[in-house]
């Protein structure tokens, strides 16, 4: 009998969402007879699900990245906060250039009449242009993804990978969807790809590949459930940790529990509204689908699991929790999950072997 031909969508969500993913693999690799994370026919990976994707497609276990998210003192995959959040400098010193030339600019113009309101107006505006195009670069994320991959005989180029390893981007200037690994797809590393996918405005600047500049995945759809489906497969499996936060009557912060994510600041407000936006566009997608549907299952977290994500992830307790929390949780709920979508639960027996305690 031939073995079925499934793809795996891994979306974004940041480091928390990242970890949802490992662990849900997890967790649907020890459930299911015969269903392992790196023997999949296709990868697509969007934003954080990208290095994944590329991981798994190039043979890496799941199970070994679980272990290492779980354990602060293992060096599979040795990321530290620097590699996501290294300060852009080159874009830092060309909005300081370029505010320094329209402070001048602006000075002349008021000089050589009376300023009215309008001209004062006029000359602020001179400032959007100065405004850096991202705080952070993924650069020092990008060289991580290179060593990790030769280190763990990953493959660094689409054409080397042993399955279909698919990522998509955003052309900044055109709006236009680019699928890396594609046909037709520029020939980029596929560590550079997975930056691309992950470069989030604000806070990411645009990865340049060329002439041309690239925005994260998620930004447009979701789960690019298509271009999963485009391969031909069987059934697709969503793992999708980018849902709404539902908060808690005490929300974790910086200063103790409060009561609203508000008070997690302008970062936080800025993450729900992007999942609520998210979740719209994933469910819109999906119902758009049609017949295809019934060939795709989602993993995501239920409403009372959400908070989990609240947690600072660079805590060792917070992973470890999360880690766990998921992997019960996905686990228990298999069953249910799967008969959503019975197309799909036929070619995912379930083992009857119990989970571990």
């Amino acid at each position: 009998m031939t073995s079925p031909r499934i793809a795996l969508c891994l979306t974004g969500g940041g480091l928390t969402g990242a970890m949802y993913q490992i662990a849900a693999l997890a967790a649907l690799e020890d459930a299911v007879d015969g269903f392992s994370a790196s023997g999949c026919a296709a990868y697509v990976g969007v934003g954080a699900g990208a290095p994944i994707a590329a991981a798994l497609a190039g043979g890496a276990s799941v199970q070994r990245l679980y272990r290492t998210f779980l354990d602060p003192a293992d060096d599979y995959f040795p990321l530290q906060r620097g590699h996501l959040l290294k300060m852009d400098l080159d874009e830092w010193r060309r909005t300081i250039t370029s505010a320094l030339s329209a402070i001048r600019a602006g000075a002349l113009a008021l000089a050589s009449r009376p300023p009215e309101r309008g001209d004062l107006l006029e000359q602020l505006d001179r400032f959007n242009d100065s405004l850096p195009a991202g705080v952070f670069t993924l650069d020092a994320f990008e060289h991580l993804l290179e060593e990790a991959f030769f280190r763990r005989d990953v493959p660094n180029q689409f054409r080397a990978m042993p399955r279909a390893l698919r990522v998509p981007a955003y052309d900044l200037d055109s709006g236009e969807r680019v699928v890396f690994g594609a046909p037709g797809a520029p020939d980029v590393p596929v560590a550079r790809a997975c930056a691309a996918s992950m470069a989030t405005p604000p806070f990411y600047s645009p990865v340049r590949i060329g002439d041309r500049h690239y925005l994260s995945g998620s930004v447009g759809a979701v789960a690019h459930v298509d271009v999963a489906l485009a391969e031909g497969v069987d059934a697709v499996i969503v793992v999708n940790p980018l849902v709404t936060i539902r908060a808690p009557g005490a929300v974790p912060t910086g200063h103790g529990p409060r009561h609203s994510l508000r008070d997690k600041g302008l970062i936080w407000i800025h993450e729900q509204a992007s999942r609520i936006a998210a979740a719209r566009r994933f469910d819109e997608r999906l119902g758009l689908l049609g017949e295809a549907a019934s060939r795709i299952v989602v993993i995501a977290p239920r409403p009372e699991e959400t908070p989990l994500f609240l947690n600072h992830p660079g805590s060792a307790r917070s992973r470890r929790g999360l880690l766990e929390a998921v992997y019960r949780g996905t686990r228990a709920r298999l069953p249910e999950t799967l008969s959503s979508a019975p197309a799909v639960a036929s070619l995912l027996p379930l083992s009857s072997r119990e989970a571990p305690r």
